[in-house]
This record gives C-alpha cells, structure tokens and sequence, in this order.
C-alpha cells in the first residue's frame, strides 16, 4: 500500500473511498441480458450479490423473506428490537417518528435497554426460515457465546459475527468468556461470516479461522465512528487490500473466502466498483432502508446509536423511493443511481463488456485527477 509522509518520521497509508475510482470500459461491450450477477456462499446461491444489513431499520422478519424473493439475502440483527420485543411495531413505530438529533439518541437508548430474550431468538429464526427462506442472523463478538445456543437450536442457516472491528481472538477481562472464533467455527458446522475488517492483516487472521466470508468497511453512512474512535479506512483500499489477502489465503489453503463489502454503498456504480475493487457481493444499509417495506419507516439507525456509554451511530431520516424490488431491479424514476441498483450493476458489466462477477473483478480502474 502506498504511504506518504504526515510529518516526522511518522507515516500514514493513501487511501480511496469508492468515489474517488471509476471503471474502464474494456475493448468490448455485452448485451446487458448475457451478463450473470449470481454468487455463491458455502453451500449457498443467490441470484443477487445483495445482503441486507442487520439493521432494524432495514431488515425485520417479513423483509429477509421479501429480500430472499428477490434472490438476495436478508440478515436479522439477534441483539435488536425483535429479539427484545414481543411486538416491536409499536417500538418501531415510536423510532420512525423521533427527529434526528441528541434526544432521539437518548430514546433509542432507554428502548435498546430491555434485555434481549432467548426464547424470541428462537421464535424470530422459525419465523425467518418460514416459507423455505435462509434464517441468517447477526450476533457481536461481545454475545455470540451467550446467544448462539438458541439460534443454532431454532435452526439458523448462517451466522455473522458483526462489529465495527472483528478480529479472530478478542483479549477479555478476567472471568469474562472472549470468543475465539476458530474454536467456534471448529465446533459447530454451521457457515460464519466475520467482519468489519478493513487490512489484509486482519481479513487474513480471520480467514484462518474458518470463516466462510469476511465483511469489509468500518461503518455506514449514519457512523459516528469516525468521529467517536477515530477509526476509519476508505473502502475501495479497504476492499482492494482484504482481496489480495484473500487470493493468499487462497493459494495456501486452496479455499476460497468471500470477501463481502458494506458501508456507504448507495447507489449502482458504488455496488459496481466495489465488486471491481475485488468485493464478491455488497452489504445494504440505507439503500434498503429507503424501501417502501422497510421497518425503519422513513428512519435510519445503527445499533451503536443506542449504545449505553459511547454511540457511535446517528438517527437519520431517509427519503422512501419505491417498494425493494423497485430499489433492486427497477424500473428506475432517479437518475442518481440510487434506483434499480442491480440493473445498474448488470448495464456497468455490459458497458465493460464482463459476463460475470468473477470477470469484473479484472476491470480497469482510474483514479480522479487530484484524489493521489
């Protein structure tokens, strides 16, 4: 990675948000009907490279399912609202109708304070798994100890240990019960998915453990962490440098891990460079969460908003622009890009000339004049 120095002899990393790159046209075009935007994870294929954030305010019970209709994958948050709620409509409901600001953090807060109960981690998974759809779920590094036995026992398909930071060994407190995630991934056989990372160094770590996928990115658009930890690193070097592990790993172990990119991504070009950075498919926050269905109603949060100590989330509101499938598949009435974003994907293939997702990942890139 390129460094530069920042004064002394202390040096920092150059970096590239996927707003500062551009994709190549290649010495070929393709009919948009002859591109494949399909993708696999473990034993799973999806039609999609779409997986909607575990976020309450994108992805409820009823909207994994509706995800999954349209070939993408839904993972719901087990440390939300709807394993602390019997009826979390109401809850819902209350949030959509906050305004941005100090006192809805306050509320998100003292709704987040009801403990998350077992039994509806149970209930929520049937519910997931309901009508021959995939239950994933989200746990933190902090509780997937604590929680796992009554998702694994409800019959979850998929796992994600998600934070902003995931690392393969987390150093507790004395007397605590830290996860050491290659024992977990030994011990059950079930897939996980681990992340945020966001270096080489990190992704590969995880990668040993067994994970089955790593997601990359330090935040989405309503993080604080920035500003709160300090902690970030632009996602089109974030995802670059985590494929290059990946193709290592690959090369030493022959297994392929899937490299999974979040945070920021709104709009087709966005979802068409990351996958070009080296991304085999995309996590969605608030491009979901503008969705007509979605639980947020108008509202964006991350859990970190409601975070006892320390948020590192703000309460957003979101312009609603049409029913999921219209945000996914179209037919578009934006010309910004933040509708119909598959399609978007499929015409960037077409006008690269790559027939698959494999295939883009070898597209040329240009960085802006200025942005190096």
């Amino acid at each position: 990675m390129q460094t530069t120095a920042i004064g002394g002899n202390k040096q920092a990393s150059v970096g590239y948000e996927l707003d500062d790159v551009a994709l190549v046209p290649s010495r070929r075009t393709r009919d948009v009907e002859l591109v494949d935007v399909s993708w696999s994870l473990d034993a799973y294929r999806f039609e999609v490279p779409v997986l909607g954030a575990p976020l309450d305010a994108v992805v409820s019970p009823s909207t994994a399912g509706l995800l999954g209709d349209l070939g993408g994958l839904g993972v719901l948050a087990l440390e939300g609202l709807w394993t602390r709620y019997e009826e979390p409509e109401e809850v819902l409901a209350e949030i959509a109708g906050l305004q941005p600001g100090s006192e809805a953090t306050v509320r998100l807060q003292q709704l987040y304070h009801e403990p998350v109960r077992e039994e509806l981690i149970g209930r929520r998974i049937e519910e997931l798994k309901a009508g021959g759809h995939l239950a994933a779920g989200s746990l933190t590094p902090q509780k997937v100890e604590r929680y796992h036995h009554a998702a694994l026992e409800a019959g979850l398909d998929l796992l994600l240990v998600n934070g902003v930071t995931v690392t393969a060994q987390h150093v507790g407190l004395p007397g605590s019960d830290p996860l050491d995630l290659k024992s977990f991934t030994a011990r059950y056989d079930i897939p996980v998915v681990a992340g945020g990372v966001a270096s080489a160094k990190s992704a590969l770590h995880l990668m040993r453990t067994g994970a089955v996928g790593v997601l990359v990115g330090t935040g989405s658009s309503v993080s604080t962490t920035y500003d709160a930890l300090g902690v970030h690193v632009p996602l089109a070097t974030a995802i670059a440098e985590v494929a290059a592990a990946r193709a290592r790993y690959l090369e030493e172990s022959g297994r392929y891990v899937h490299v999974i990119a979040a945070g920021g991504i709104r709009t087709g070009g966005d979802l068409a460079k990351a996958i070009a950075c080296g991304a085999d498919a995309v996590m969605l926050g608030r491009a979901l969460a503008a969705a007509d269905e979605a639980p947020g109603r108008g509202a964006y949060w991350g859990l970190a908003a409601a975070h006892n100590t320390l948020p590192r989330s703000h309460y957003a509101r979101v312009e609603p622009v049409g029913p999921m499938q219209v945000v996914l598949e179209g037919p578009a009435h934006r010309a910004d890009g933040t509708v119909n974003l598959v399609g978007g994907l499929r015409r960037a293939m077409g006008v690269t000339g790559y027939q698959s997702l494999a295939r883009l990942k070898d597209a040329e890139l240009t960085v802006r004049a200025g942005r190096h």
